[in-house]
């Protein structure tokens, strides 16, 4: 895990079993089933790296030897906000790493002449304001979506958040800079530029269709 030195918010997840995973999650001949299940893994290997900082608390245990002195959360309360569709597809594996937490949705799609977010459902837990927040999303590409999320987010009270993409561009990243203080991003690469489709290259394509199967 390093921080990348053009942006202090930005933490790439290099790990090998990191890098491994995501070369056959961008391969085109890497099918829906196996797609699903590569994101799954580099999801649960982000959210282990990015709760790393959650604080921990002294307690007491009684093992079938003896009392032992140990460590627990400090009480973390944590939600999960999947940007539909694509978002869906990192929820899961990031409940079973912290099965307390709360899962909330928001729905955006991106108007394919504007490029600009439009958001059609937004649903939160009623105490996102007491919560760590992880927004996931496979891809950050124009960062549009991922901002409007933020700022969804931040008008109905949530304060701790952090952004966890698979894939970053340059030019999300910068865009989440512009108007979204005080978000760290977590990816596990970050590519070289948006093509003129606002896709990021050299990616792995529409990370919702091959998720789910569809064009």
């Amino acid at each position: 895990m390093t921080r990348d030195p053009r942006w202090e918010n930005v933490v790439v997840i290099d790990h090998p079993l990191v890098q491994h995973k995501l070369s056959i999650l961008r391969d085109a001949g890497t099918g829906a089933k196996e797609f699903r299940e590569l994101v799954k893994e580099l999801a649960l290997l982000m959210a282990y790296e990015a709760t790393r900082s959650f604080q921990l608390v002294e307690v007491t245990v009684n093992t079938p030897i003896m009392p032992a002195n140990t460590r627990v959360l400090a009480g973390k309360k944590v939600a999960v906000i999947p940007i539909l569709r694509a978002g869906l597809g990192m929820v899961d594996a990031i409940l079973e790493l912290i099965p307390a937490a709360k899962v909330g949705h928001v729905g955006l799609y991106r108007d394919p002449e504007t490029l600009k977010p439009v958001e059609y459902y937004c649903k939160l837990p009623e105490d996102i304001g007491e919560r760590d927040v992880l927004i996931v999303d496979p891809m950050l590409a124009t960062g549009g979506s991922a901002a409007a999320a933020v700022e969804f987010l931040r008008e109905r009270g949530a304060r701790d958040i952090n952004l966890l993409v698979i894939i970053a561009a340059p030019e999300g990243i910068d865009a989440i800079n512009a108007v979204c203080d005080g978000v760290t991003i977590y990816t596990c690469a970050i590519d070289s530029h948006l093509n003129d489709h606002g896709y990021i290259v050299p990616g792995l394509g529409d990370a919702g269709d091959r998720l789910f199967g569809t064009k």
